[in-house]
């Protein structure tokens, strides 16, 4: 296949925007994306500035000899970008896939760390 007939092959996917949950905990965000299909050689995820992208490739491949009679999942890009806080420590963010699940750990910067201030008896 020449580059020309891989790009076109890849443009024909179509582009979904998977589920996600982002929760905010003490030490950092957690951010869990629904991804089924996409493996660790087909997924991407780039830190520009302040902007997070996370792109997956899903590829389902058709049993030779048998034709589909109805489709409601098939290949397919996963795509979602995320703005990232002046409070996350970039260099330390954390990505793990398993099951289909992506998790993004975004750690708060130390100095950023919410503490408890203790009251004096005046």
């Amino acid at each position: 296949m020449t580059d020309n007939a891989v790009k076109a092959e890849e443009r024909r996917l179509p582009r979904v925007k998977p589920a996600t949950d982002i929760i905010e905990k003490e030490d950092g965000f957690y951010i869990y994306v629904d991804m089924p299909g996409v493996s660790k050689e087909t997924l991407v995820i780039d830190l520009n500035e302040d902007e997070l992208k996370v792109i997956g490739k899903a590829d389902y491949q058709m049993v030779e000899g048998r034709k589909l009679g109805h489709v409601e999942f098939g290949g397919g890009e996963y795509f979602r970008s995320f703005t990232v806080s002046h409070i996350v420590d970039k260099e330390r963010i954390k990505a793990t896939l398993k099951d289909g699940v992506l998790e993004l750990y975004l750690p708060r910067q130390e100095k950023v760390q919410p503490r408890k201030i203790e009251i004096q008896a005046g």
